[in-house]
């Protein structure tokens, strides 16, 4: 009960830097006297670490040991915020946000192997609903730091503490992960465990991270243009604009803990199509443009939808590659997802140039059905590979 605990705080701890760096940018921006775009600087260096790490979790584990490697992770991660509060230099600014996206890679890659090997889906989903805390939480962090000091510097210095005592705490309690294998026995015998690399060859597992490099660019593609959507294109006030984005990664979060509650009665990948069908129609309606209220409605319902699919996804990951691939593909899965997150959401800011920011909601209702296409692929694979 300890280590879930545990893994609960440090997923809350890996969305608040994200959740920081929406508000913060702006004064960001300015402190270092940088365009807008530079925002993409710090997105595309942070994505290069945490999928780096990601990519090699089996390694990191089998070396490291889950216990060790977290608090190194959480250790790297509160290092990295406190340079950003400290730096007055944009290089160390970027050269840390690399180290900031190892330390989160590791975490996220690292606890959900865990729990996809210990815990039930249900877990699995509560566990995501402590990112989506921690992801909407961030903002309200960040801007209570920047009405108390008149600067963003204070947001970053206060996560910055925050997930030192819980590098700290794992740190300490590094000794309960000792008996924790992620693999499907405990003596870890060669034959039991298959390489990165053979890993990599396998079909299911390269269906595996298309799914999650499609799914994660949704998904953040949509909370990360919903605010300039509603106020360049459809002149929505800017704190309407502003409580409607922070209401998708609330309904978000709610989504997975409905999820996590209904769990045990609907099957991983039953509640994967339903989650993803309820998604194109969310996104759906926010494409009418029919009205503010719609537009509201079909935020709302994409949040809630789309919010069990990633630990849903995660949970069925045994099923579909098998246990002697699990650990390796989950790996490859969040490293996936990184790339996912650098580039889907990069595209939708070219198509808005091109054609409009309409066009954004539409290219994400596209990448959400091939990602709904890929999954399909994916379980006729398994089920072929079963009988």
């Amino acid at each position: 009960m300890g280590l879930i605990i545990i893994s609960f705080i440090a997923f809350i701890s890996l969305g608040l830097p994200d959740g920081l760096l929406g508000v913060a940018w702006p004064g960001i921006r300015e402190y270092f006297d940088l365009p807008v775009d530079a925002l993409g600087i710090i997105i595309f260096c942070g994505t290069g670490g945490y999928m780096l790490s990601s990519f090699l979790n089996g390694i990191l584990i089998r070396s490291l040991g889950i216990g060790r490697l977290l608090s190194l992770s959480c250790a790297a991660t509160a290092c990295s915020l406190f340079v950003y509060a400290q730096t007055n230099n944009w290089l160390v600014f970027v050269t840390f946000a690399v180290i900031n996206g190892l330390g989160a890679g590791a975490i996220d890659a690292s606890i959900n192997t865990y729990v996809a090997k210990y815990h039930s889906s249900r877990m699995m989903q509560w566990l995501h609903a402590g990112f989506g805390l921690g992801i909407t939480s961030g903002p309200l962090i960040m801007t209570l730091g920047i009405s108390l000091t008149s600067h963003w510097q204070g947001g970053y210095l206060f996560v910055s503490i925050a997930i030192a005592i819980l590098a700290s705490v794992f740190f300490v309690t590094k000794s309960m992960w000792l008996g924790i294998s992620v693999y499907n026995n405990q003596d870890h015998h060669a034959e039991t465990e298959a390489s990165l690399f053979e890993t990599l060859k396998t079909i299911p597992a390269q269906l595996s991270m298309l799914t999650f490099f499609l799914y994660t660019g949704v998904e953040l593609g949509l909370g990360m243009w919903i605010y300039s959507l509603l106020t360049e294109s459809r002149g929505v006030a800017l704190e309407v604009a502003g409580f409607i984005t922070g209401s998708y990664w609330g309904m978000f979060t709610v989504g997975r803990i409905i999820a996590g509650l209904y769990a045990k009665k609907i099957a991983d990948r039953k509640l994967i199509y339903l989650s993803v069908c309820l998604a194109l129609l969310g996104i759906g309606l926010l494409i009418t443009n029919s009205g503010q209220l719609t537009s509201i409605i079909g935020i709302g319902v994409a949040g809630l939808a789309i919010a069990p699919i990633f630990p849903g996804l995660v949970s069925n990951t045994a099923s579909r590659v098998g246990q002697i691939h699990n650990a390796n593909t989950i790996g490859l899965q969040i490293a996936a997802s990184g790339f996912g997150i650098a580039i889907v959401p990069s595209l939708a800011g070219l198509l808005a140039k091109i054609y409009g920011l309409e066009a954004i909601p539409l290219y994400l209702l596209i990448v959400l059905s091939l990602m709904l296409l890929v999954f399909a692929a994916m379980n006729f694979q398994s089920n072929k590979k079963a009988r």
